[in-house]
């Protein structure tokens, strides 16, 4: 009987110790205890991301890890580096903060893109420091047109008109991929162009102080950085953002794809049928002198869709950083030289700001294109009539006149440091 009695007795503290098991996984989580903490994931979800201490993501694609298509291809940010915290805040929390961009302009690298002076105010003729064309310095603010940099430890002004920025140190969203810097993906119908396929045409993978990381160095002209990021809010509202392959590209580099495309062309007549057929040409998939790019007023760009995305901070300022996205379908991969690639059936006056809405559209042109088109275009950017993923700012040509970069010099420097 009392053998009985100890069964019971045993059943009747198993089900009690269920009991306060049971009232332990209802009751711990809602005191902030996470009964598995090493089972939750890195990415979260773009409505509810995790906010981070500090930008120490990993690159976004390392040398060896080359994605030369544009085919709704799954992308994940290596993020494990980052430190998350227990609260959380929607993008949408960010603050609206007074300046144009993501970030504030001061601490970002600038570039001269011709040979200018620093002078000590606006319209001064007493020049403090002379400045080469692909010169590095520091920005410290923006002042009437000009701007307020550090050069050698030398502080001054120079004229805004004439200097790019670097894209990554205002708008760190935008995905950066210069595939030029590491291994060319530029072909022609699909065959690879001799010496510059597969090929590092030059480097701008530099370590960036001020977001922790390595990351490609992207100069444009000040003013259109600002459309640039009138684009990527516009693509950011709908839940994209946009991927930039190359923005300023040299001369010299410029140069060796003519030549060797020229050589190709000259052999396979598959690439000849692809450039030399429905009124296109040569020039209008790689200017034989130059170019937009290297006047500091274009970008290749596609778009991607966001999967998923952290809050982080550069400095004591919040911004957002895309940790998974998958690319949108484009009419070819980026950089495919030949007609496939055209955003119009025929070509329209590249250096006018209206020609390109009387374009008819290429039937090749894919919803995920016309979208880039739409984020660009409306932000005052323009189309080029031979390549989906080039736009120009047509403003700042107009601004810079004949004091144009020649692209006759490397991007060699990176002084990005903390905002202030």
């Amino acid at each position: 009987m009392k053998q009985k009695k100890h069964i019971w007795l045993y059943i009747a503290i198993f089900f009690i110790l269920l009991l306060i098991i049971a009232i332990a996984f209802l009751l711990l989580p809602k005191l902030g205890i996470n009964l598995f903490p090493f089972t939750e994931e890195n990415n979260t979800d773009v409505s509810k991301v995790a906010f981070v201490d500090n930008l120490n993501t990993n690159e976004i694609n390392n040398q060896n890890n080359v994605n030369t298509q544009n085919f709704n291809t799954s992308n994940n940010i290596d993020n494990s580096t980052a430190i998350d915290i227990a609260t959380s805040i929607a993008p949408e929390d960010i603050p609206d903060y007074d300046f144009y961009f993501e970030l504030p302009i001061s601490g970002s690298t600038g570039y001269a893109s011709i040979n200018m002076n620093m002078v000590e105010a606006p319209n001064s003729t007493k020049i403090i420091k002379k400045l080469s064309a692909g010169d590095a310095f520091e920005i410290i603010e923006e002042q009437n047109g000009y701007l307020k940099i550090k050069y050698n430890n030398t502080q001054g002004l120079v004229n805004a008109t004439y200097c790019m920025i670097n894209l990554p140190d205002v708008i760190p969203s935008i995905i950066y991929d210069d595939t030029n810097s590491y291994s060319s993906i530029f072909k022609s119908s699909g065959y690879n162009i001799p010496n510059i396929t597969g090929k590092q045409l030059y480097n701008v993978y530099f370590y960036n102080e001020r977001l922790k990381k390595e990351e490609y160095v992207m100069p444009v002209i000040y003013s259109m950085a600002k459309k640039v990021m009138t684009a990527q809010k516009a693509a950011l509202k709908d839940g994209y953002s946009l991927k930039i392959y190359e923005t300023y590209r040299p001369y010299e580099t410029q140069q060796s794809v003519c030549t060797n495309l020229k050589a190709l062309l000259k052999e396979n007549k598959t690439v000849y049928d692809g450039i030399y057929s429905d009124g296109w040409s040569e020039d209008w998939f790689i200017n034989q002198a130059i170019s937009s790019h290297q006047r500091g007023i274009a970008m290749d760009v596609s778009l991607v869709k966001i999967k998923s995305s952290k809050v982080i901070t550069v400095g004591k300022y919040y911004c957002l950083s895309i940790t998974k996205y998958s690319e949108e379908q484009m009419p070819t991969s980026m950089h495919e030289l030949s007609k496939a690639s055209a955003t119009f059936e025929k070509g329209v006056a590249t250096y006018s700001k209206t020609a390109w809405k009387n374009g008819v559209l290429s039937k090749s042109m894919t919803t995920g294109a016309k979208r880039l088109q739409q984020y660009c275009t409306n932000a005052g950017l323009t189309p080029l009539s031979s390549e989906w993923w080039h736009f120009n700012d047509l403003d700042s040509r107009n601004n810079i006149g004949d004091n144009y970069s020649t692209g006759k010099y490397k991007i060699t420097k990176c002084l990005s440091t903390l905002p202030l």
